[in-house]
């Protein structure tokens, strides 16, 4: 299903199809806005995957 919009792209047109993601079309969207917490992800990800390297 075409929008009847059009993109151009590259000197070529294409047709848009405009899709909305609900929590009614999508099965893992929950509504909730959840904090996540990225500054400490690097240094949690380096200490679980770390080698000893005194071996």
């Amino acid at each position: 299903m075409s929008s009847g919009k059009t993109d151009n792209l590259d000197g070529v047109d294409y047709s848009l199809v405009v899709r909305d993601v609900t929590m009614d079309s999508h099965p893992a969207y929950t509504g909730e806005k959840r904090f996540v917490d990225t500054a400490g992800r690097v240094e949690k990800f380096q200490s679980k995957f770390s080698r000893n390297r005194g071996n």
